[in-house]
């Protein structure tokens, strides 16, 4: 297990040495994703940025993710098709929770990046870094929207996923890196002994700083 998030970050950064060379940026999932890849932007002595990303829950199961939607100029969504239709969930519906999303996601941006603008990744190597996945729904989304950026390469990492959710992001990026792939998966938290849950103020905070060091 993980003490913590920064705990985890400082172990996932070490499996991660070989892609300090390309000078990549490193790229956190908020809110939980960026202690962890704060970390391991510390130890590839590399940029840090966000991806504000938002899970698109089914209906009556918020947890069931049926879709992502990422920030953007035009935003990046993401549909699982298959869910979409085991549930019947209406186009209506779907309409309305991606509305709901980008909502949330400016909302976000406003608070975090102030007047901030996002770090490119075009021509560079992305490193996506979250706590743990579980349908890898919101990464997936998340390197549809590197892919269309003109990222050169895209590195996902995360300390604990379950092999399959691992399999299918290993078809849409690069290369795919976790530190625990346990079986059964029961949920990300059960890999941290300390998983509060974050705050805005737990973001601000760290973007913040890691801009303070970076200008220095």
């Amino acid at each position: 297990m993980f003490r913590d998030r920064r705990d985890a970050g400082r172990q996932l950064a070490e499996k991660l040495l070989s892609f300090a060379k390309a000078e990549p940026v490193v790229y956190a999932l908020p809110r939980g994703g960026l202690p962890v890849a704060d970390e391991v932007a510390k130890r590839l002595d590399a940029p840090l940025d966000i991806i504000l990303v938002r899970k698109l829950g089914a209906p009556g199961r918020q947890e069931l993710a049926i879709g992502a939607v990422v920030d953007g100029a035009a935003p990046t969504i993401v549909l699982h098709q298959d869910i979409i239709a085991e549930l019947n969930a209406p186009e209506s519906y779907i309409k309305s929770a991606e509305d709901s999303a980008l909502v949330e996601i400016e909302r976000r941006r406003k608070l975090y990046m102030k007047d901030r603008p996002a770090l490119s990744p075009k021509d560079r190597t992305a490193v996506i870094v979250d706590d743990g996945l579980a349908t890898g729904a919101t990464m997936e989304a998340a390197v549809a929207a590197m892919r269309k950026a003109g990222a050169a390469r895209i590195i996902v990492a995360v300390p604990v996923a379950p092999r399959d959710t691992i399999e299918k992001l290993e078809k849409i990026s690069d290369e795919v890196i976790a530190f625990e792939t346990p079986y059964p998966f029961w949920s990300v938290g059960s890999w941290y002994r300390s998983f509060p849950q974050l705050t805005d103020a737990d973001v601000i905070e760290t973007l913040a700083r890691r801009h303070a060091e970076e200008q220095s």
